[in-house]
């Protein structure tokens, strides 16, 4: 009797297990892409990130998040790198309510905010100049609180605090911290406006992007765009200002901006234009001040959802580089 009462339990026990395993639901998707480049009379093949995404329902309330690159760099031994770009776990609070911890892409712009590393979901062969230019702080290792698709109008919100630039990924190198606020709407299908302001403070002696700081600042960000991905027409607008005060200069402001526009000509075949400009204001001590312009234009083929063919011709005019022109072709992919 006992022996059976024990087998009962251990059944008992591997069909609970079995079940709950079951119900996980864990997804793992991968992206990559290819170029070929003509720049300065000579051509250039090479590749630009493997991109490993995983996602995870361990409940209805409980889900994870994470995103892996793998990348050149030369620097390192292998000249290959591991980059860990998100790390989510994301808990339900109520409705569409829900609370986020761990590391971000910071939500202060329509294209950080939608757009992970795979660039076949890329409208572009590249990010805008102000990525490259680390205007923006990318990520942001944290805590917050997030909200979408709200009332009529599909109202959202992004409230985070962080640890800030100059931080490690597991610990804070100051008492400061980040705050990230966004508010957007979509009051119509495949329109969203929104709006985000960022706030830090770093430290002197702090490394940001490889760079040393010679002076504490308190920088302030606001950022706006307007996104429009329909049928015919796509528009992305998006600007940020950026102030850093230090108590040598004072405050100096950049302006980073850029228009995208696409037409989609046949279900498949999207021509574009994309126009990047960056402006520092002189005595500007914590960017490296090198006022941009380019000029990109392309064709977007789109094979299906997960392989597209890119063509693009990008003029750039630079105080450092002054004029250079280029050519490049894509061929991105999901697995």
């Amino acid at each position: 009797m006992k022996k059976n009462i024990l087998y009962f339990l251990f059944f008992l026990f591997f069909l609970i297990t079995t079940t709950v395993s079951f119900a996980q639901s864990t997804q793992i998707k991968g992206f990559v892409d290819v170029t070929t480049t003509y720049q300065n009379n000579k051509v250039s093949f090479g590749f630009d990130e493997q991109d490993l995404f995983i996602t995870s329902v361990l409940s209805d309330k409980i889900s994870f998040l994470g995103e892996s690159v793998f990348k050149f760099t030369p620097s390192s031994p292998t000249e290959y790198s591991v980059s860990i770009e998100r790390v989510i776990i994301n808990y339900n609070i109520k409705g569409n309510h829900n609370l986020i911890m761990g590391k971000v892409h910071t939500p202060l712009n329509y294209w950080n905010d939608s757009y992970h590393h795979g660039r076949v979901f890329f409208p572009t062969i590249d990010r805008p100049l102000l990525f490259g230019a680390n205007i923006i702080p990318l990520h942001t290792v944290g805590l917050g609180v997030e909200g979408h698709d709200l009332g009529n109008i599909k109202f959202g919100y992004n409230f985070f605090v962080g640890n800030g630039l100059g931080s490690a990924e597991i610990t804070d190198n100051d008492k400061s911290k980040s705050i990230t606020a966004a508010i957007y709407i979509k009051p119509v299908d495949r329109l969203r406006i929104g709006i985000s302001w960022y706030h830090d403070v770093i430290s002197k002696g702090a490394e940001v992007h490889h760079k040393i700081i010679g002076w504490k600042v308190n920088q302030e960000l606001l950022s706006g765009s307007i996104a429009h991905f329909g049928k015919k027409v796509e528009l992305l607008a998006e600007s940020t200002a950026g102030f850093n005060h230090t108590d040598t200069t004072g405050s100096k402001a950049t302006v980073a901006s850029y228009l995208y526009v696409g037409v989609r000509a046949t279900d498949k075949l999207v021509p574009y234009l994309r126009f990047d400009q960056l402006h520092y204001q002189t005595g500007e001590v914590y960017y490296d001040k090198d006022n941009t312009t380019s000029f990109v234009a392309g064709l977007r083929y789109e094979i299906n959802y997960l392989a597209v063919v890119k063509l693009e011709y990008q003029y750039q005019h630079s105080e450092f580089l002054k004029n250079s022109n280029k050519i490049t072709a894509q061929f991105a992919i999901g697995f």
